[in-house]
């Protein structure tokens, strides 16, 4: 049914936005939902079951004005017409993540960053979830937070994975523990290219913090660094974590190869080889979730099962096949210059390199030394690869442009030879050819299977 007004306009009506809604009608707030694109069937079917009004495939700026307050898709910038006309009119705008945060008591651990968030999030719900916590995961990664609160029973956490948008439009929400992986440029494009915009916007985490609450950030990180060191005191619990000996971090790498946690007064070793996820960057991940852990009560028997047994999320380094003695990698997550950066570095064979998609002002001069000292060939997936062949052409000895994963994957597959790899990291957004990077690493694995004889094995 369509009002004159409406309590909540959900602008955007994927899972955050169609949690959201289904949100708003069980707390008794009217609410429409506006997508300027295609609904999913699925999401179109659960707002008719529900009988919650839409429209899809345009904005109708008279029913949005009414509304007392909009949830907007973190997908939507604030410079869209119709988010400037709400600006304007001083419609409060909020993420589905603060909305939802009114609505439990439960705590939350948030995590944000460049680089990592996934993976640490991942690992951390595991480390808790085994270690028999009632835990709920959101945010980036499973169902909306919107969708779970819904439920009669809460957890005593939530792990959320938080975005630099998703932060855009939080204010009251509080993070009890918070974690900053790390700050590199990534989506400058929605911060008028500047990095100070873009960091300062990942800071938010830390808003509502107390005295009682934690920050677990990398120490290493320029920005982090500079940025604690400007705001002394602060009030909350600061955990530091690095990579090299460190007298004063909460967590940090002895010589001999031990990940130290230093944690009230008890120090935790464990061998750093025989952590489930090898890698310079995979250590900081594990330090992160582990000290968040820590910070919640995680028995110690409890974190070293979880350390040594969780397995990396999809489309993160994920091995696909080896056929021909050539070793297929879907790194799709890699949507920026440091995700790609840190999946090269873990290279030890010549490889094939797809680069290529959205790009989000992205200096590629920064894995320019390591992509010549490493790849055999690149091939560029994307209806733009200017700025790519103005970085890399003469300078690796094969360069080719694909307009489908098919392509790529046959191109790649010419130009490597027994024992290389073909890996797959973008370090762009993936919205030129594919719907998400969850999309580009699907079709990516499709094509490799598709080559594959019947007869070999995956590993």
């Amino acid at each position: 049914m369509i009002h004159s007004e409406y309590h909540i306009v959900v602008l955007g009506a994927g899972e955050s936005g169609v949690g959201a809604a289904l949100l708003c009608q069980q707390k008794g707030l009217s609410v429409f939902v506006s997508d300027y694109g295609q609904i999913a069937p699925k999401y179109k079917a659960e707002l008719e079951s529900a009988g919650i009004p839409y429209e899809e495939g345009k904005h109708t700026a008279e029913l949005i004005l009414t509304a007392q307050e909009v949830i907007k898709s973190p997908g939507i910038p604030h410079k869209a017409p119709i988010i400037q006309a709400l600006i304007e009119k001083g419609t409060p705008i909020i993420s589905e993540i603060e909305f939802a945060g009114r609505y439990t008591p439960s705590k939350f651990i948030g995590i944000t960053g460049s680089n990592g968030k996934t993976t640490t999030t991942m690992w951390l719900y595991h480390m808790l979830h085994t270690a028999g916590y009632r835990v709920g995961l959101a945010g980036n990664v499973g169902f909306s937070l919107a969708r779970q609160v819904m439920l009669e029973e809460q957890p005593e956490y939530y792990v959320v994975e938080l975005s630099s948008f998703q932060l855009d439009d939080m204010y009251d929400f509080h993070v009890h523990i918070a974690l900053i992986m790390n700050i590199t440029p990534d989506h400058l494009d929605r911060y008028h290219y500047n990095f100070e915009e873009y960091a300062m916007a990942k800071m938010r985490i830390l808003q509502n913090q107390t005295y009682e609450d934690a920050f677990i950030y990398w120490g290493e990180d320029e920005f982090l660094a500079k940025y604690v060191l400007a705001h002394q005191p602060m009030e909350q619990r600061l955990l530091p974590f690095h990579t090299y000996p460190q007298v004063g971090a909460a967590a940090d790498k002895s010589d001999d190869g031990l990940m130290r946690l230093h944690f009230e007064n008890k120090t935790f070793e464990y061998p750093i080889s025989e952590l489930a996820l090898q890698g310079p960057h995979n250590l900081q991940n594990a330090m992160a979730a582990s000290l968040a852990a820590l910070a919640v009560g995680i028995s110690e028997d409890a974190l070293r099962k979880a350390l040594h047994d969780f397995v990396n999320v999809p489309h993160r380094l994920e091995k696909i096949a080896v056929i021909d003695g050539v070793r297929y990698i879907n790194d799709s997550k890699a949507t920026n210059i440091n995700s790609t950066y840190y999946a090269l570095r873990t290279m030890t064979t010549p490889y094939v390199l797809i680069l290529g998609g959205t790009d989000k002002g992205n200096k590629y001069e920064d894995i320019a030394d390591l992509v010549v000292a490493g790849a055999r060939a690149l091939v560029f997936l994307t209806k733009d690869s200017a700025k790519l062949h103005a970085t890399f052409d003469g300078r690796v000895p094969h360069i080719a442009d694909a307009l489908s994963m098919e392509e790529a994957i046959a191109l790649s597959r010419s130009f490597a030879k027994s024992g290389d790899t073909v890996l797959l990291s973008p370090a762009c957004a993936s919205f030129d050819l594919f719907n998400n990077y969850e999309h580009r690493g699907d079709c990516f694995r499709e094509a490799v299977l598709a080559l594959k004889p019947q007869d070999e094995d995956c590993n």
